[in-house]
């Protein structure tokens, strides 16, 4: 009996820490996506903010946040304050059975969360791109993924009152994504639109990106660690129903990004005439972002509607956004925040256990406290250091003012 459940112990850890790092390849999804969809001369400045955001990611949740989220009292709104990871499981404690006996490393728990965090700001990075000022964008990564995040977290998934209440969020549409782009809106509003964006007379000017070929390998990359980020979610594979369980939600995120593509598509085939390969791109992401938050209840073909809801809703977004001025060069916070919305209230439309009551409140919770936390720390650094660059920075493009240096110097003559 010791030896299944220690080889139990061990599978549960390796398929924890393989869904892991199918989750950090998406910070590279993340990267080329929005290096595709931004200008050629803010290239480079946007990999070094996906590079080193990841790594103050994993610091910062090493540090403060993992202790905040899962080291504090069932129900409860203010978290412990506390350091560092704690001790791992003990053989003793595996060995021990019941209910209680721990199914998988702590390291491994630690290494499968701190790659959600990871992912929540990189949501952030392409809404505020290519005017945001490089430090001050990596100030805010501190506090973010140090405290705005773990304290939403600790009331979702570390057990606090939005969990006590019954909200249901099985992946993070909103505890993740939602999260995100609630930090990211409040970012643009304080930043303002790009030059050039919008006219005085209400017209709005598309601002292309330079590489969509690098954009679309973004999102297969993305859609790919999906199956990590959506399939990790259910903690263990080492029995059958668990094992049917992630077969199960496999099969659903991948039935929901197809279904947000085919929808993007149509609705953007119909509505621009065209078929728009950036609205295809977010479709993609809608489909998956909307299922993440229930990929186990639904059926295949239910996953796959929920997907197309969400690539719908994604270009009326956009659109949307773009009317209200709200400068969103990626489309992140129609993706991942109002696709995340339809997401978490679609879950009670197959799973018994939610109810639209208790998925309301965890949608104003959490959207309530990232977005005015964050808007307060703009306000903040906006107020210290600045986080908007000066128009002729902007015009000569961020890569040389903040990196010195050009993605591509040859389209320039720079590089001659």
């Amino acid at each position: 009996m010791s030896e299944l459940t220690e080889l139990s112990y061990a599978l549960d850890t390796f398929y924890f820490l393989i869904c892991g790092v199918l989750v950090m390849w998406m910070a590279a999804g993340f990267a080329m996506l929005e290096a595709g969809l931004v200008r050629a001369k803010n290239t480079a400045e946007i990999l070094t903010k996906n590079v080193a955001l990841f790594a103050i990611a994993c610091t910062m949740y090493l540090l403060v946040g993992y202790y905040l989220m899962y080291s504090s009292p069932e129900g409860g709104i203010l978290p412990n304050l506390g350091v560092l990871l704690g001790s791992e499981n003990g053989i003793d404690a595996v060995l021990a059975g019941g209910d209680e006996a721990p199914y998988y490393s702590m390291r491994a728990d630690y290494f499968f969360q701190v790659v959600f965090v990871a992912t929540a700001m990189s949501i952030v990075s392409g809404a505020v791109a290519e005017r945001m000022k490089l430090w001050a964008f990596l100030a805010f990564a501190v506090v973010m993924t140090g405290l705005i995040y773990p304290v939403s977290g600790y009331w979702t998934w570390g057990g606090g009152w939005l969990s006590a209440a019954g909200f249901s969020d099985y992946a993070g549409s909103g505890i993740v994504h939602m999260a995100g782009a609630a930090a990211a809106l409040a970012g643009v509003l304080v930043l303002g639109p790009r030059k050039g964006k919008y006219g005085k007379d209400g017209s709005i000017y598309a601002i292309p990106g330079a590489n969509l070929p690098l954009a679309t390998l973004g999102t297969f990359i993305l859609w790919m660690g999906w199956f990590g980020f959506n399939g990790g979610s259910e903690l263990k594979v080492s029995d059958v129903a668990s094992a049917n369980n992630m077969a199960q939600v496999l099969v659903n995120t991948n039935a929901a990004a197809a279904g947000g593509v085919i929808a993007a598509l149509v609705v953007a085939k119909l509505w621009f005439r065209k078929a728009d390969l950036t609205m295809t791109l977010n479709g993609a992401l809608a489909g998956l972002v909307a299922i993440t938050a229930d990929p186990l209840s639904p059926s295949a073909l239910s996953a796959a509607l929920i997907g197309a809801v969400g690539g719908a809703i994604v270009v009326a977004a956009i659109v949307a956004l773009d009317k209200l001025k709200i400068d969103d060069p990626v489309g992140a916070i129609s993706v991942h925040g109002v696709v995340g919305i339809w997401g978490l209230l679609a879950v009670p439309l197959n799973n018994g256990d939610a109810t639209f009551g208790a998925q309301l409140l965890g949608i104003v919770g959490i959207f309530a406290w990232v977005f005015l936390a964050s808007l307060v720390v703009w306000g903040i650094l906006k107020a210290i250091m600045g986080i908007r660059v000066s128009e002729e920075e902007e015009y000569e493009g961020v890569d040389l003012v903040e990196c010195g240096q050009e993605a591509y110097p040859e389209f320039s003559g720079s590089g001659k």
